[in-house]
């Protein structure tokens, strides 16, 4: 049986690719910071008892701001797979700590890749890059765009992402980059943009609210789903060699397309609801990214299912029943079309909560 160990196990790809990797056999460890409040949500629905025996999913503290316990943690699991998920990854907040951002997203990266060289075990590492390293380069973007990150976040993903090439090539490690464009689904963290519009038109059309205020509606990003995403990560572990890749759809909307799209999926004008607020404005503004993943269509032989106004769907149904408002159902139908029977939660029609529950977990000691 396959171990994998998974940082920011706790965010929308740590949950879903814990689900994707449990229905493939493996046994999923991952790792949470320590809080006194509940920070594994998105979790609750896979956890198990310890005490029942034969779990495959374990929770372990620890801190990419520390090494000692990450080292401690990979020694002694020895986990033939690692996913570095975690990060401070909200890019409009890394201009207010960008030295936090740096060090998490940054120098978290680094001391991984020492603690798996330190231990010398023989595993493989997947690197969660990003498209914002792209930032003002000209798209569409490929592995061999150059960068010209526009955020703090960015900036330090670029220094994350040679990192782990340096360490490939220095000390032979398995070593991938994924640099994977816009990905969204339900469970996306609230104060994204997609996710921001999604619950807001829900909050909208229940009645609850009256307004959605964003920043820059003309900014163009290539969105895909969440789900479809975790598993090319797998996929990329799963090679004879290591490489990078560019993971999208190869279409970019605007803000504002997603807005209307939201809107109009509930029959309201999105021009009467929102309103644009320079605070939400980034000092350093990315226009327009859309990948070129041709390398990952064809290595990879993956290509998305879900298309832009499906993934508003999917993501309205959810919101939709979250405020109480029988949704359209448009979501839940396509959905059972993609063949990701793997998904479990309140993501799949029927399913338990996965991204609302409060359920304690019980977290292992290492």
């Amino acid at each position: 049986m396959k171990k994998a160990l998974i940082t920011g196990i706790s965010g929308q790809d740590g949950s879903y690719l814990s689900e994707f990797l449990l229905s493939q056999g493996y046994e999923v460890h991952g790792i949470v910071r320590k809080a006194s409040s509940f920070n594994t949500p998105r979790l609750s629905h896979l956890y198990v008892d310890p005490h029942k025996g034969d779990v495959k999913f374990l929770i372990h503290y620890g801190d990419l701001a520390e090494s000692g316990q990450m080292t401690h943690l990979i020694y002694n699991l020895r986990p033939d797979e690692i996913y570095h998920l975690g990060a401070q990854s909200h890019v409009r907040v890394s201009f207010d700590l960008p030295e936090y951002t740096g060090d998490i997203t940054g120098l978290g990266t680094l001391r991984i890749m020492e603690c798996i060289r330190r231990s010398g075990i023989k595993c493989k590492f997947y690197q969660a890059s990003s498209s914002e390293m792209f930032g003002a380069a000209a798209a569409p973007q490929s592995e061999t765009t150059p960068f010209y990150p526009r955020s703090p976040y960015a900036a330090a993903k670029v220094f994350a992402y040679w990192t782990a090439i340096n360490y490939r090539e220095a000390y032979n490690i398995f070593v991938c980059n994924g640099i994977l464009f816009n990905h969204e689904s339900p469970r996306r963290g609230e104060t994204f943009v997609s996710r921001k519009i999604t619950r807001a038109v829900a909050s909208i059309a229940a009645g609850l609210d009256q307004k959605l205020y964003l920043g820059n509606l003309k900014a163009r990003r290539d969105w895909g789903f969440a789900p479809e995403y975790v598993v090319c990560q797998w996929l990329m572990l799963q090679q004879d060699r290591p490489g990078d890749y560019v993971i999208g759809t190869g279409e970019s909307h605007t803000v504002e397309d997603f807005a209307r799209e939201s809107f109009a999926y509930v029959g309201l004008d999105w021009q009467d609801y929102v309103e644009v607020d320079p605070r939400y404005f980034r000092p350093t503004e990315v226009d327009h990214l859309c990948a070129d993943m041709r390398k990952a269509r064809k290595e990879l032989n993956w290509s998305p299912k879900v298309s832009f106004s499906e993934l508003v769907k999917i993501m309205m149904d959810a919101d939709l029943r979250a405020v109480g408002v029988v949704p359209p159902g448009q979501g839940e139908k396509i959905l059972k079309t993609k063949d990701l029977n793997w998904i479990q939660g309140s993501d799949r029609p029927g399913g338990s909560d996965a991204h609302g529950s409060s359920r304690s977990i019980e977290v292992t000691s290492s």
